[in-house]
């Protein structure tokens, strides 16, 4: 690839071609049209019974009745399905961001785009690890292989020469670079035709998903059976099977448990949409009740802690120390010359890494015009860095029959090594590196070797005849947000460990800069000859928290052993090899601009700016969400009490019925909203992160939530019996009886709202921070209670009779002072908790 960049295609034209023949997907079945929402919406069991009420109130001749309650029915659906449709917005945008992105080049520029985005006939650069987005032909190669075996079931990579040869959509890069035309996109792609998809983001199973399932489940067969139990009571003890298939169906409207599942997915969707806006891609779903439990957070220094700004800092040769912010005279002295030469060759031609970027730019500004730089060299030969020797090596061909020149760089010990350096030698080189690595740089030795153009390529580093020409050392900031970060992260109760490849006097410096406290440094070789066995290596690992050359098959190894020991595992990785650490990790955290695109499928969530502190927001963030799930959830537990109460209980005590099926639509109106955007819009919690990390495998409401829940219901019940039972004591009609204990049960369950927001107790907890979206949705709340209370004709549709005002005043009162009560419940149960 050392050819001049292709222009590519104009902006322009990239617009209008993606415009003419759409995206670059291979299929949109995951997105809901309008018209599939409304038709899953229409089908839910509540719309059903209300259908259902609504042809018996014909049948019994009250077309009127049935005609309000189709009224009811459409405003639901429509609140339903506009709710419905904002997630599937949320859900899709993450779709958006999630898809793989491409490297491509636009008048003349490489920029980063969105895969869907890719046009024909743009021009792609290639790099390892990434996935190929469509079809096309290289146009030039640089040791390119691809991973094919998901078209053609062969698992060996199939190189690419650069001689207009194909690459698909879908496969993998894993060895090399290269230019590619693309040629196909979408359903013209080979993986298009044969009706394959990659971009698959779905809800899986979770804990938390299968615990509501099995409360809903559980709730549904209640509400089965006491519905049956109440129809055939009233037909018993009043002889009307119609009005007694009416109560049975209000008794249902109100037991159904349909907002649970709702909840949990508007929270998860929308707290996705909330993460992704601090620039954190949540690629699954159930990563974010992950979150809250996370007790151990593994990270990556270079780009993550650090600002991944290298540069030039230090340069080395025969223990002669060059500090480059002091250049005599501005100029490089000869004696560095030759170190920072053979550093470029060690280097890709076109780097993508920050520190062979710096080695060019230093080269081209004081190589310039020297004898030092090889534009007419050609790269005959890669050694790639390994495990077993941190090191890599470029030979070069010169003209004619010159030597072949060999420039390897790497770890110090791997150069040495390499060099096979006499143990005086050796100790000097290591004890250099440490100079320079106590000072938070990053140490790499370079060398160099001649080879015969006659004679066969070595097929390993080692069988060269090095020589060693000295040390560079990179400066690479730590980001100033991050000691403030990691002192969140350790009072939140979460253990930050530091994981790198670098020296580890670099990695000890970083760590005391970022506040990160560990009992030793641990290095990739000394872990290797700890136990196997997960459960023992976690014990051993405990306390420390800095881990220095360590390969990303280590990564794994670490993961394994803290999860054995119990933990919550996070991970950061951003190589092909990391990949494995990701997905056994509880949270994989990718890369987003530095990461491969195989990290990021790995993933359960993408950094798009690489940066420590969204990890960290991503965290309370999760934590938040939880909890607001979790009182969301008790909140729609509790109102659901004394709906269900209100049903049964006049029935049982001879009393006329209180609730009809228009009621408890009128009360689906206010439940819903309530219980998802209302409490998926409130604030963080104080202390909250502050807080040791959820136990794993909590359960969304533990015992005493769920007696709290059941208590708070019970008392808003019990306010409702009274104003009933006292409204019948003192002959006041039926309908206005109804009306009064209507304004009750409102009023009780709108405010029902306020001390669920919060686990604390206390009356600054009951009405501080209140979000705008609660105060809406408590005063449309209560302004529609009013209107359909107070003004005759509404009155008539929902059979009441609207009180006098000091009555509906009394009324009101009664429900406000409910809260008393609730507040109170809810400080009982924080003593006895």
């Amino acid at each position: 690839m050392s050819e001049a960049l292709p222009r590519g295609l104009s902006h322009s034209v990239a617009r209008a071609r993606l415009a003419a023949e759409g995206a670059n997907e291979l299929g949109t079945e995951q997105r809901r049209s309008l018209a599939a929402i409304a038709g899953e919406v229409v089908r839910e069991p509540m719309f059903l019974l209300l259908l259902g009420a609504g042809a018996i109130y014909l049948a019994m001749g009250d077309a009127h009745e049935a005609l309000i309650l189709l009224g009811f029915v459409a405003i639901i659906m429509t609140v339903t399905i506009v709710q419905e449709r904002r997630t599937e917005n949320a859900l899709e945008a993450l779709r958006d961001l999630s898809s793989p992105r491409a490297l491509v080049i636009r008048d003349g520029e490489a920029q980063r785009i969105a895969g869907r985005e890719v046009v024909r006939d743009d021009i792609l650069i290639l790099s390892e690890g990434d996935r190929i987005p469509a079809d096309g032909v290289v146009l030039q190669a640089h040791e390119l292989a691809t991973d094919e075996s998901m078209l053609s079931g062969e698992s060996e990579p199939v190189a690419k020469f650069g001689q207009r040869e194909p690459a698909y959509a879908g496969t993998l890069v894993v060895r090399g670079q290269g230019l590619l035309q693309v040629c196909a996109t979408g359903q013209h792609t080979e993986l298009g035709r044969i009706g394959k998809s990659l971009t698959t983001i779905a809800v899986e199973a979770s804990p938390l998903r299968d615990e509501i399932a099995r409360l809903t489940r559980q709730l549904a067969l209640l509400g089965v059976g006491l519905c049956l139990l109440l129809a055939l009571l009233y037909w018993l003890l009043r002889d009307s099977w119609l009005d007694a298939l009416l109560a049975g169906i209000t008794l249902a409207m109100g037991i159904l448990p349909q907002e649970f599942p709702v909840i949990m997915i508007v929270f998860l969707a929308l707290g996705a949409r909330r993460i992704a806006s601090h620039q954190v891609l949540t690629r699954r779903l159930n990563a974010i009740e992950t979150l809250g439990e996370t007790t151990v957070l593994c990270v990556d220094k270079t780009g993550t802690l650090t600002q991944n700004r290298m540069a030039l800092a230090a340069l080395a040769v025969d223990g002669q120390l060059l500090d480059t912010g002091e250049l005599p005279g501005g100029e490089l002295p000869e004696a560095y010359h030759e170190l920072l030469e053979y550093a470029v060759l060690a280097s890709e031609i076109e780097p993508h890494d920050p520190m062979e970027q710096a080695f060019h730019h230093y080269a081209r500004t004081y190589l310039a015009d020297t004898e030092h730089l090889h534009p007419a060299w050609s790269l005959a030969r890669e050694y790639e860095l390994s495990p077993a020797l941190l090191a890599m090596s470029h030979l070069w061909r010169q003209d004619g029959d010159d030597d072949d020149v060999v420039a390897t760089k790497g770890a110090p010990e791997a150069i040495a090594e390499l060099c096979h350096l006499p143990d005086v030698a050796r100790a000097r080189l290591i004890a250099d590196a440490a100079t320079l690595a106590d000072r938070g740089l990053r140490v790499l030795g370079i060398a160099k070797a001649r080879h015969s153009p006659h004679q066969e390529w070595p097929s390993l580093q080692h069988d060269f005849d090095f020589e060693l020409l000295g040390l560079v050392g990179f400066a690479d900031p730590l980001r100033p947000e991050v000691p403030a970060a990691i002192r969140e992260c350790q009072q939140a109760g979460i253990r930050v460990l530091m994981i790198t490849g670098d020296h580890p006097h670099t990695a000890r410096a970083i760590a005391r800069q970022a506040g990160i406290a560990s009992r030793g440094t641990l290095t990739g070789s000394e872990l290797a000859a700890l136990d196997d066995d997960a459960a023992n290596l976690g014990r051993q690992l405990a306390g420390i928290n800095v881990f220095a050359r360590v390969t990303p098959q280590q990564k794994l190894a670490i993961v394994n052993a803290l999860k054995a020991a119990g933990e919550v595992v996070a991970m950061t990785g951003d190589g092909v090899n990391d990949a494995p650490a990701l997905k056994a990790a509880h949270i994989g955290i990718a890369m987003g601009k530095r990461g491969t695109d195989v990290a990021r499928e790995a993933a359960a969530l993408v950094l798009l700016d690489d940066d420590f502190t969204a990890i960290v927001t991503a965290i309370r963030l999760g934590r938040r969400i939880f909890a607001n799930l979790r009182q969301a959830m008790s909140y729609t537990l509790a109102v659901h009490v004394p709906i269900i109460g209100l049903s049964m209980l006049p029935l049982l005590f001879g009393m006329p019925l209180i609730l009809a099926p228009i009621h408890i639509a009128f009360l689906e109106l206010v439940i819903d909203p309530a219980c998802s955007i209302v409490f998926e819009a409130e604030p963080e919690r104080p202390q909250q992160m502050q807080q040791p990390p959820r136990r794993a495998g909590e359960t969304l409401l533990s015992r005493p939530q769920l007696l709290l829940a059941l208590a708070q219901g019970a008392l808003v019940l019990l306010s409702c019996g009274v104003a009933y039972a006292a409204s019948l004591a003192a002959a006041l009609d039926d309908a206005t009886a109804r009306a009064l204990t209507f304004i009750v049960l409102v009023s009780a369950n709108a405010l029902l709202i306020l001390p669920n927001r919060s686990a604390q107790s206390g009356w600054q907890a009951l009405f501080g921070g209140l979000s705008a979206v609660a105060a809406w949705v408590l005063g449309g709340t209560l302004l529609s209670l009013l209107l359909i209370t107070s003004i005759p004709a509404l009155a008539g549709a929902f059979g009441f009779v609207p009180p006098a005002p000091a009555l509906w005043l009394a009324a009101f009162a009664l429900g406000c002072a409910t809260l008393l009560l609730l507040e109170g419940s809810k400080r009982v149960a924080a003593r006895r908790g």
